[in-house]
């Protein structure tokens, strides 16, 4: 930010040399300053003029530079201040251009969604602007104004530093700091300079009538113009008639004030012109609040409260043509009972939204129409932003921004019209300082209202609650709406705009974030949410083609769907390791891996304790004897058991990449051996880890044959680990750095490895224990290869995370035995399972016709919620209803059985929750898949083939069907 006077010898300095400013307000640590910075660098910007106090605030590093700052283009900081300047020479004379339809300056604009649009203003639209303003306010040479506002845009830029130049006017800049200290100190100002204007906000008048009972000698006879910038805010009358009552027997006349509205694109709309006629009051008008929700005027009276008394801005700008035109589709012109959006169209206005051609045309060149469908003129009108009507005498009257419109079951309401209602009820009590923001969140598919207000230290919780009591009951009295949210937070705690007013987007979005941190809280949803849907009926029977009928009727697209939003988690910001250490000091007895043998009696445990302490030795090992450092791959090579979930979380301790692989078959070396050698190649593993026994065949003689073993990286037993604690465990210094590698082999011998980061990790066991509501005191079977995808997450990481007990059934048992799945989830009245298509195979094969002794042995699976079948393939129907109607006779209930669906690069697409309705069926045409489309038909029908859901779509997750070419492609992304 640059002070008045060098903002004025900047502008006066930039302009001779054809450089365009882009005038920036907010300072890279200001709430908003990313949407700031990505504007300059759609500008191109590559300085920054600025002062020695501002320069000498900014953040350094040790040499001195100022570092570039988050969401901002690299930039040429240049002090402007004249002892760091050296002079021109005298022969340099600036060249001056004429005043043509090149861009002069660039002015920000902050939109209702937070995002920061720069209006272009041309060299003529510049110099009209001044011309306009210099006769509609009678500006003179050498007269004094005083400037409250923001120098650096909108009504503080054009009158305090453009038209006073042009006019030689002596500008008293009182910056925002010293208005925080002082509030009378402008009144100072116009006292002891005499000043003719000042330009003020409402604001500005309402803390000096607070302060005003200290001051003496006040006289304001010299003013002949006080413009108020925030006229076009419909409840700033108020503060303008407690200023005159208050001040007219300090010399203040009523024919001073002049309210004017403006907007970034149409600059200047309207500004009351100061008159010498006393007698001739402003124009007022007393409407209806409930008609205006309608958007048509209706006068009333102004003894009840649920009325909006107005007051008019003045006349529109010399040189340039208003109109109001319906808010809402067509630009049509309003009827004169009607309230729309104020157009303008003029030389001193925007032309464009910098590299937004989009945009521009929908608010830079409108044209509107009248009721029989032709355009008024062939000149292209300019959208102002501004709710209003033109009154008696041409008069310009504004109601509220369209900013600040919230459209609530089809009525509008302004948030300004909501605000000064809070603020009407006790706000010096309770409101620190009047801070109140008001927005809307969408909610059932309609607009719900949201008021948030900084709470004064010094009142209690009951006080605030029947003051929050009393604001619901007038806003719903007067206004006639419900409220949604009230919320109370600490004082100075919401996001801030460079001035020091609340930052409207910011504030909305740690409100949907969960981050606001409020005090006080009262919803008040069943006042407001009337729309909700109606108790589910059951319905008849329905074909496939009246769901696609009614899917587009509705306007659901089939192609897309969405797993629900976790929002603000406990747990949210949890790394895996950092969670294994916190179990392991409040529940350290407590079992998260049981592993069952061929025979089905327990072979391993371990609790949370054991896996910490012996994960940490693992962590000293690879230290000491393996030499590794931080980001090192490790590639770990053991059969299905305890071995293989100790060694990845000692690698995470010692902050190596753990690559789980599969180990080589005994009997079948050959085979199998060079599959593991590729692995650990291409991965790029340091070392290797593994038992002694698979250690002594990647050893013998049948792997020599098979490989060179003298390539293999160093491996390390892990059947010997030392008894050392680590030093201190590795800690990531960021959440997205690499937390381990899954490698797998396609059906096509294709090797691919997929980069797994620790937030990634930390997100995917959290949709998992959302989805399938997983908690300590769970017990799951698991019955998969844990060595890649879905089946090592359940294997390795899901219970170290959510805390239950994973009872790990190694696959290659079955050859052994079966029954030994089904027999485990009996036995331990397991809930839950997950399984292989091989493992269901093996089942229904091997046990088809055991199901009858099975039974007299004990074997009851009615307790069975989910069995989940892990895939990342097509459901496999026939297989599926073999295996439900083969254990029926067991207790197995068909809905039990559903499938999952995931890919390399996200696992678990579709996971089928514990609550989740019954997997449905549907039938597709054969010959109409062929040519990339689907047609749903009957059970039965020719050339019919069935498609199972694969359960639902998990948590955080977005499914799209896209069509790209010839091609069909199903994408899928993970919210984090």
């Amino acid at each position: 930010g640059l002070p008045g006077p060098l903002l004025q010898s900047y502008f006066r300095a930039s302009q001779p040399r054809a450089c365009v400013g882009a005038r920036c307000g907010s300072s890279p640590g200001d709430a908003g300053s990313q949407q700031i910075g990505f504007l300059l660098g759609s500008c191109g910007v590559t300085v920054a003029l600025t002062s020695d106090a501002c320069h000498k605030g900014l953040p350094k590093s040790p040499t001195g530079e100022i570092p570039q700052f988050k969401g901002w283009p690299k930039l040429l900081w240049f002090v402007t201040e004249s002892k760091h300047l050296s002079k021109p020479p005298r022969d340099w004379f600036p060249h001056i251009k004429d005043a043509n339809n090149d861009t002069a300056y660039i002015e920000y604009k902050t939109c209702k969604d937070g995002s920061v649009l720069g209006v272009t203003v041309t060299r003529i639209a510049l110099l009209t602007h001044c011309q306009a303003l210099t006769q509609a306010c009678g500006y003179t040479e050498a007269e004094t104004i005083v400037n409250v506002l923001d120098f650096k845009k909108d009504v503080g830029l054009w009158h305090g530093i453009l038209t006073s130049v042009m006019n030689m006017m002596h500008v008293i800049s009182i910056p925002y700091s010293l208005m925080k200290v002082n509030p009378l100190s402008w009144i100072q100002k116009v006292c002891q300079y005499k000043a003719k204007v000042a330009c003020v906000k409402s604001r500005d008048m309402h803390w000096a009538l607070v302060a005003h009972r200290d001051q003496r000698d006040i006289n304001l006879s010299s003013l002949r113009m006080l413009i108020v910038a925030d006229g076009a805010n419909p409840w700033s009358i108020s503060s303008c008639d407690a200023f005159l009552n208050v001040f007219q027997s300090k010399g203040l006349r009523q024919e001073v004030i002049c309210p004017c509205a403006s907007s970034p694109e149409a600059l200047t709309v309207a500004i009351r012109r100061p008159t010498d006629d006393s007698n001739q009051p402003p124009g007022r008008g007393v409407l209806s609040m409930h008609g205006l929700t309608y958007g048509v005027i209706r006068v009333d009276s102004e003894e009840k409260l649920s009325v909006l008394t107005v007051q008019d801005v003045g006349l529109v700008m010399p040189g340039a043509i208003m109109c109001s035109v319906k808010p809402d589709g067509i630009p049509q012109l309003c009827k004169t009972d009607e309230i729309g959006e104020l157009c303008v169209c003029a030389i001193a206005t925007g032309t464009s939204y910098y590299g937004l051609s989009g945009m521009t045309k929908n608010t830079f060149e409108v044209f509107p129409m009248t009721s029989s469908g032709g355009p008024i003129t062939e000149y292209p009108f300019i959208r102002t932003g501004l709710l209003g009507f033109i009154g008696p005498g041409g008069l310009v009257f504004v109601i509220g921004k369209m900013d600040g419109l919230m459209v609530v079951s089809g009525r509008r309401h302004n948030a300004d019209d909501i605000v000064a209602t809070a603020l009407a009820v006790e706000p010096m009590k309770f409101v620190y300082r009047g801070r109140i923001a008001v927005f809307s969140v969408s909610v059932l598919h309609d607009e719900r209202i949201v008021i948030v207000a900084e709470q004064r230290p010094d009142s209690t919780e009951e006080d605030s609650f029947q003051w929050m009591s009393r604001v619901l009951q007038a806003i719903d009295s007067i206004h006639q709406v419900g409220v949604y949210c009230l919320a109370l937070v600490p004082a100075n705690t919401l996001p801030k705009t460079p001035l020091g007013g609340i930052h409207l987007s910011e504030t909305k979005q740690l409100f949907l974030e969960g981050s606001l941190h409020p005090c006080n809280v009262l919803m008040c949803p069943h006042t407001c949410v009337t729309n909700l849907p109606k108790p589910r009926q059951k319905q008849p029977e329905i074909g496939p083609a009246s769901v696609m009928v009614g899917n587009l009727v509705s306007g659901k697209r089939i192609a897309q769907a969405s797993g629900r939003d976790l929002g603000q988690i406990e747990d949210n910001d949890q790394l895996l390791f950092k969670v294994l250490q916190w179990r392991a000091q409040t529940t350290p007895d407590h079992v998260l891996y049981t592993l069952l043998n061929c025979r089905g009696t327990i072979a391993n445990s371990l609790t949370c304790v054991q896996l910490h302490k012996r994960a940490e030795k693992i962590a000293v090992m690879l230290m000491e004897r393996g030499h590794l450092q931080d980001g090192d791959h490790v590639a770990l090579v053991y059969p299905p058991g305890i071995d293989l979930i100790a060694a990845f979380y000692g690698c995470l301790y010692a902050g190596c990449v753990p690559i789980t692989v599969r180990p080589p078959h005994p009997q079948n070396i050959a085979t199998t051996l060079p599959t593991v050698k590729m692995i650990v190649e291409v991965s790029r593993s340091a070392c290797l880890m593994t038992t002694q026994l698979i250690c002594k065949l990647l050893r013998s003689r049948e792997a020599a044959a098979a490989v060179d073993v003298r390539t293999w990286p160093p491996v390390l037993d892990t059947d010997d680990l030392p008894k050392k604690r680590p030093a201190q465990i590795y800690k990531p210094s960021n959440p997205e750095t690499l937390a381990y590698l899954d490698f797998s082999v396609s059906t096509t011998g294709m090797l691919a490895g997929v980069k797994m980061s620790h937030a990634a990790t930390s997100a995917f066991c959290r949709s998992i224990k959302l989805q399938c509501e997983l908690y300590p005191s769970r017990e799951v079977a698991i019955c998969l290869d844990p060595y890649c995808g879905l089946g090592f997450v359940l294997w390795c990481l899901c219970s170290v995370y959510s805390g239950h007990q994973s009872i790990l059934i190694p696959p290659s048992e079955l050859e052994t035995n079966p029954a030994l799945w089904l027999l485990a989830v009996s036995q331990y009245k397991v809930r839950d399972t997950f399984c292989s298509y091989s493992v269901m195979e093996l089942c229904t094969k091997g046990l088809g016709s055991q199901t009858e002794s099975l039974k007299a042995r004990g074997l009851d699976l009615s307790r069975v919620r989910t069995c989940v079948v892990v895939a990342e393939e097509r459901p496999r129907i026939a297989l599926t209803q073999s295996f439900s109607k083969l254990f029926k006779d067991l207790g197995l209930h068909p809905r039990a059985v559903s499938t999952s669906l995931g890919c390399r690069v996200n696992l678990a697409i579709c996971l089928q929750g514990t609550s989740g309705p019954d997997p449905t069926t549907v039938y597709v045409d054969m010959r109409a898949l062929r040519h990339d489309r689907v047609r749903l038909v009957e059970r039965g029908s020719p050339h019919s083939l069935p498609l199972m859901e694969s359960g639902k779509v998990s948590t955080e997750r977005r499914v799209k069907h896209i069509f790209y070419g010839h091609f069909f492609l199903s994408c899928c992304l993970l919210e984090q």
